[in-house]
């Protein structure tokens, strides 16, 4: 089964599992709409290859609804991939994020458990290292969480992938770079040294795949991404392919303007894979490697849980990120004082 199936990386592994040949796939997804796209796109594929392949509706966060599906569906195996993973979204709604994020996680978490599900994987984020945003504060979380469950699992045996940002993914910046230098621009980027690390939908997702294989139980895998990449040389290299030239913003000549916007609420200038360097550890594929990490008590994780229910039951997003500077290692604001930056620093 997998979770938020009609998203980025979750249609992706949709459609590498056909490769795997499984008795049956399950494709669990909270959107109408990107529940049919998904599953009309399989449809055809699957039934060449005689896989039959499931639809189920329903939210991570409604406990009997996964419940049920897991047992009715004879699951053996979870990708977990359903989040909210916009930063500045979950930013603005971070009451809502914890609850999909960390709740949601739990719950399916645990319901694998209960359903003797066989392994559980949990898609994770660079952005749960050090994050200085809600978004990747409970994605840490969700991380937590399954460490715990899995120091305690008898059948399942829990893990979680960490990797960084997949080129063309809802809301990533290829996407939003073309339709701008289509529209005739500018092309926004936040900060002229801000980086991040790239990997392709497919291969991350294949990736993802083979570190489910190697799990042994609280498993921490991050993916090798190679180096990470300014973005605005990106948005440049864009508009050269689009046959376009960067405009100079002291003479004014080019055909496309790249505007400095400043960094955006909880937003950093790099992404990191790993809490503590010195953790990694070979496994059988070069790109994958195993990162031995701190992880909080049973009872620090119920305390935890606990707090988070008690802050989104009261609807107190102040609660929350109290709750979070205290429990998500070197969780920190991010200071935006001065992050706008002239227009000629992108020459």
């Amino acid at each position: 089964m997998v979770t938020g199936a009609g998203g980025s990386i979750g249609s992706e592994l949709c459609r590498q599992l056909l490769d795997c040949k499984p008795a049956r796939i399950v494709l669990f997804e909270q959107g109408e709409l990107a529940l049919y796209q998904i599953d009309r796109e399989l449809r055809g594929r699957a039934a060449q290859a005689g896989i039959p392949v499931t639809t189920r509706l329903g939210s991570v966060t409604n406990k009997a609804r996964v419940a049920a599906v897991l047992r009715d569906e004879r699951v053996e195996i979870v990708l977990h991939a359903a989040a909210y993973k916009h930063v500045p979204l979950v930013e603005e709604n971070e009451l809502e994020g914890a609850r999909n994020n960390v709740m949601g996680t739990q719950i399916v978490a645990e319901a694998a458990q209960l359903a003797n599900v066989e392994r559980f994987i949990l898609v994770s984020t660079d952005k749960a290292v050090r994050p200085t945003n809600i978004m990747g504060a409970t994605k840490r979380m969700a991380e937590l969480v399954v460490q715990d469950l899995a120091s305690r699992a008898q059948t399942t045996r829990y893990a979680m992938v960490r990797f960084g940002n997949v080129l063309g993914s809802s809301g990533s910046v290829l996407p939003l770079f073309q339709q701008q230098i289509e529209a005739g621009g500018p092309v926004t980027v936040t900060h002229p040294e801000v980086t991040r690390f790239f990997m392709t939908i497919p291969e991350a997702a294949r990736l993802v795949l083979l570190a489910g294989a190697y799990a042994r139980g609280g498993d921490v895998f991050v993916l090798d991404m190679g180096e990470p990449r300014r973005i605005i040389d990106i948005a440049k290299q864009m508009i050269h392919l689009a046959g376009r030239r960067v405009k100079d913003p002291a003479t004014g000549e080019g055909d496309i303007a790249i505007e400095i916007t400043g960094l955006r609420p909880g937003e950093k200038l790099y992404e990191e894979l790993l809490i503590d360097d010195a953790s990694l550890q070979a496994t059988p594929h070069n790109k994958i490697l195993r990162a031995q990490e701190a992880r909080l008590s049973q009872i620090e994780v119920a305390a935890m849980l606990k707090e988070l229910n008690a802050s989104i039951d009261a609807g107190d997003a102040e609660r929350l990120r109290a709750l979070v500077s205290t429990r998500v290692d070197g969780y920190h604001h991010q200071e935006l004082e001065g992050s706008i930056v002239s227009p000629t620093a992108i020459a």
